[in-house]
């Protein structure tokens, strides 16, 4: 099927270096978009792009709206739709109180099943076509999530929780268990449609050494694959750490001493990294992935992501909601908090970072910029068209926007999910066809 959609395209080619780096992105004011079997076959002027589709090409006209490459969340919790907004002090009283006896459930098939179904469509309903997931530590929950995730033919990321202590017992594995599991969801799901397992031990604290041994056996004979875990989200999660690893240098070290700190190890929050982690994580190639909405949320800390990324040896990082920690499916709200959290810390954080960060940089940061996160021909099209008016307030707002950084700006402050036209996946349309 060929499409040739119509609208003002912008798609990142590398990182910012400031507000007025026009060459860091590309822009067509009256851009065509041509689209076969799900691949974006041609990208630039309208008229260029016409002219090379062919003869009854189906044409869709999203003028005046943006259209960009689909968003990237590089961290959230399936089980967890049902925990956000939940009301606690801190990291370990949430896990404890919402967090874990929520998981118990996805033990059932039709209850992850029915999640997964209403996860699906938050992703896409806030243009969400790429997502890093934790499923729960049952081989059910994993196969919800990936079964989902081939109906809709989305590229997803995902893994099997690994965890044999300090969690309700319904929430255990066993090391061995957890290894036998994962290599299970791996045979059946990995390189299924779009599909991309992910070893994942939940956090050092729920995984004994003996099961980070399993978990680095798997890293050894799966090196292409994604490892996630958690790390310095919170200090009394710190110190705990500390106390169950007491041969490690640091938190980091811990991952690093079982082979689990390279270049596609995803380390979710980092907030509160020393000096010697961050050359750890930077040396590795590993990525520090900021959720601001959570980190504000649980009440964890500041990431210093201006901070991490100027330093002589920047750390890779990724963006991420992290629900339920976090408080909106929304990649637009999750930026809008990012740079709340660098005004905190006296930096600046400008909206073509920010816009790159959530679609070319998460791209890289996953190591699948040749597939997503960008608008260039050969890459699947998997889109975002987005609205700047899409609100009587954001309409007004509109009215004295002088420029594209400034449009982007406000979609960043003021928008949501109604901000968001349509949500492509493969060159299909997805949002208008949700109930």
């Amino acid at each position: 099927m060929t499409t040739l959609l119509r609208g003002r395209l912008l798609s990142f080619k590398r990182a910012p270096q400031s507000l007025s780096d026009t060459d860091c992105y590309f822009y067509e004011h009256d851009g065509g978009l041509l689209i076969e079997n799900g691949i974006i076959a041609a990208a630039g002027p309208y008229t260029d792009v016409k002219a090379r589709a062919p003869a009854h090409v189906a044409e869709i006209d999203h003028r005046p709206h943006l259209i960009l490459p689909g968003f990237i969340d590089m961290h959230l919790h399936f089980p967890q739709m049902q925990v956000i907004a939940s009301y606690a002090a801190d990291l370990l009283e949430w896990l404890n109180t919402y967090t874990f006896p929520e998981e118990c459930r996805f033990v059932e098939s039709a209850h992850a099943e029915r999640i997964a179904t209403h996860f699906y469509d938050e992703l896409i309903r806030h243009g969400t076509t790429t997502a890093v997931a934790y499923c729960s530590v049952h081989k059910t929950s994993a196969d919800a999530f990936f079964s989902e995730a081939m109906r809709r033919n989305m590229r997803m990321v995902g893994g099997k929780v690994m965890m044999d202590r300090n969690a309700p017992q319904g929430l255990l594995d066993t090391p061995q268990m957890g290894y036998d599991e994962t290599r299970q969801v791996i045979a059946d799901w990995h390189g299924k449609g779009r599909n991309h397992v992910a070893i994942t031990p939940r956090f050092a604290i729920t995984s004994t050494p003996e099961q980070m041994e399993t978990a680095a056996a798997l890293a050894r004979e799966f090196p292409d694959l994604h490892i996630q875990t958690h790390l310095s989200e919170n200090h009394d999660e710190i110190k705990f750490t500390g106390e169950l690893y007491p041969d490690a240098i640091d938190y980091t070290d811990i991952y690093a001493r079982y082979g689990l700190l390279g270049r596609k190890s995803l380390f979710g929050h980092a907030i509160h990294l020393s000096d010697r982690e961050a050359d750890a994580m930077s040396e590795a190639g590993a990525v520090a992935v900021h959720c601001p909405t959570s980190n504000l949320f649980l009440g964890s800390g500041l990431f210093p992501l201006k901070a991490l990324a100027r330093r002589q040896k920047p750390v890779r990082i990724g963006v991420a909601t992290d629900i339920g920690g976090g408080s909106s499916y929304s990649m637009l709200r999750t930026m809008d908090e990012a740079y709340k959290i660098q005004q905190l810390l006296g930096e600046r954080l400008n909206p073509l970072e920010s816009y790159y960060y959530m679609t070319l940089g998460n791209a890289e940061a996953l190591s699948l910029a040749d597939k997503i996160g960008t608008l260039d021909p050969g890459t699947e099209a998997d889109l975002v068209i987005l609205d700047p008016a899409a609100t009587p307030a954001m309409a007004l707002k509109m009215e004295v926007v002088n420029n594209l950084a400034e449009e982007l700006f406000l979609l960043q402050t003021m928008g949501d999910d109604r901000a968001i036209v349509e949500t492509y996946v493969a060159g299909k349309a997805m949002k208008s066809i949700l109930q």
